[in-house]
């Protein structure tokens, strides 16, 4: 088999650093690159064009949800095999409806993370054994209308709701898609209609609990 390049991405070194040992003991796989936040992310896939992308769930800067999709779409050669802590459906299926191919716990067992790449590659889709493959099937099937509140959102708006949601400011959002401020305005005002949400620790708490961001990535002020 040929050898299999990686890029990984998590925002915390020590779970790179473990991750990193487990796939040294793997003979077929490469690490191209790593990364630590969403947007590196995908400045590192367009520049390697990995065959697997190892993303955490919770990228701060853009999420692994936003960058999973975007990914699938433009680099197609390229399978995404999520990483969470999350083992619940909901965050299964927006993962696989953002068209990841892999769903790993990060509590898993060290083969695991073999078996899901050799998956992957071989055009299957790999969830980790605690994940009820039968629920996430049905939920995919019958539910596709039900979408939560988040995925109602456009990917505009999740991205500018996920930087209000990291405390970022308004100009800072605005240089960083390089948009003009009153469009930022625009979507955040656009968005705190759609989930009738009145003020930006609202949109934080939201961010929080529907795992748009993770809680060591918000504001002092919301952690309390």
């Amino acid at each position: 088999m040929h050898t299999v390049s990686i890029i990984l991405a998590d925002d915390h070194s020590l779970v790179r650093a473990g991750i990193r040992e487990l796939l040294s003991n793997i003979a077929m796989t490469e690490i191209v690159a790593e990364a630590g936040n969403g947007r590196e992310v995908l400045k590192l896939v367009k520049e390697h064009q990995p065959r697997i992308l190892l993303l955490d769930i919770g990228m701060p800067g853009l999420n692994g949800l936003e960058v999973a999709a975007r990914v699938t779409k433009d680099y197609p050669g390229t399978a995404v095999i999520m990483l969470s802590m999350h083992a619940n459906e909901e965050y299964v299926l927006q993962a696989l409806r953002a068209g990841a191919r892999g769903y790993l716990l990060k509590d898993s067992a060290t083969g695991e993370i073999e078996l899901a790449i050799r998956s992957v590659i071989h055009g299957k889709t790999y969830l980790s054994p605690q994940i009820s493959q039968t629920l996430v099937k049905e939920y995919l099937e019958n539910s596709a209308a039900a979408r939560s509140p988040l995925e109602r959102l456009t990917a505009r708006q999740r991205e500018i709701l996920q930087l209000v949601a990291e405390g970022h400011t308004t100009r800072q959002i605005a240089d960083m898609l390089n948009v003009s401020v009153k469009t930022v305005e625009t979507h955040r005002a656009q968005l705190m209609e759609r989930l009738e949400i009145r003020h930006v620790q609202g949109l934080t708490c939201f961010a929080i609990q529907t795992g748009l961001i993770q809680l060591d990535h918000a504001p002092e002020y919301s952690r309390s």
